[in-house]
């Protein structure tokens, strides 16, 4: 594949619904694959499935096989939909040594609007225009997160909250991924949801691949755990020692139903055991780490009782 031309750096960073704009491949963004503790057979899927839109869908008719360019990331919040998905878009463009990829990550609240017909014309807009012109310039890959407001399941709405317009919304939507994946084989979406069920339906039947991100079981949260406070031993040393597998394994055992980014917040709050040990984090214990694992589990089971 050949590298695109050269694009401003601000290309189409002022258009209504584009959050940002960067060029791929990006270090940092590889870092983010890294950090997703997630089973290495579904990733390896995923990145292949990332992959072969882009090896195939330009030379095989879509009457053989009817891609749209589309993967959907679904999970409860915090297991890292999102981080994996910008990790993604690094790790396809790396793939193809000498290609300048993009990644353009849309807002999709700020093309919401109450008046009739707004939503609508913002969503066409943005498909049509910024992301057709962004795909017409070179390989380029969208995440589009809560892809649920967006492409909400028409079987589900109410005569509340103008669902006229939410309705044409995702009609909008719908038939911009058809007319992108016939025009544009150089472009891959990336959506997420935390609630899948409120996901049209025929938006997932558009879905090329729908990955579940599951919460961690014991030894992924064993592995997260492990990760940060390595990680935080970059800084701190006697962190370190608290990554023994002993140590790690007991709080493992205590974060099992909790997502990634509480495991990480949870290490957060144990350094924050004490104003003594926030002065001094080397100062913090492996019991400090099993009681503020404990809290954040039982905070999680009482928020959940609660619903």
């Amino acid at each position: 594949m050949k590298a695109p031309p050269n694009r401003p750096a601000d290309y189409p960073e002022l258009a209504k619904g584009i959050q940002r704009n960067r060029r791929l491949p990006d270090d940092s963004l590889g870092a983010l694959w890294e950090s997703i503790i997630l089973d290495e057979k579904l990733k390896s899927q995923l990145l292949s499935q990332a992959v072969l839109n882009f090896t195939l869908r330009s030379k095989v008719d879509r009457a053989v096989i009817p891609l749209h360019g589309v993967i959907l990331l679904v999970g409860p919040p915090g297991t890292g939909k999102t981080s994996l998905a910008r990790g993604l878009a690094h790790r396809v463009a790396q793939s193809f040594s000498g290609s300048t990829f993009r990644l353009l990550e849309v807002e999709a609240h700020s093309l919401t609007s109450s008046a009739m017909g707004k939503t609508q014309r913002a969503v066409t807009e943005l498909f049509a225009q910024s992301i057709s012109e962004a795909a017409a310039s070179g390989p380029t890959i969208v995440l589009l997160d809560e892809v649920e407001t967006l492409a909400a399941d028409r079987s589900k709405m109410s005569l509340e909250a103008n669902p006229v317009d939410i309705h044409r919304a995702t009609d909008a939507v719908l038939v911009q991924l058809d007319n992108l994946a016939e025009r544009h084989p150089n472009l891959l979406f990336v959506a997420t949801s935390n609630f899948p069920e409120a996901v049209d339906r025929a938006f997932t039947s558009r879905c090329d691949l729908v990955v579940d991100v599951p919460l961690p079981d014991k030894d992924a949260c064993a592995l997260i755990l492990g990760d940060c406070l390595r990680g935080l031993a970059k800084t701190f040393p006697a962190i370190g020692k608290l990554a023994s597998p002993a140590d790690v394994s007991r709080c493992a055992s205590e974060c099992v139903g909790l997502d990634g980014r509480a495991i990480r917040k949870m290490v957060a709050n144990a350094l924050a055991s004490s104003p003594q040990v926030a002065m001094n984090p080397e100062t913090v214990t492996a019991a400090d780490l099993l009681n503020a694992a404990k809290a954040a589990k039982a905070a999680r089971t009482t928020k959940e009782a609660s619903r």
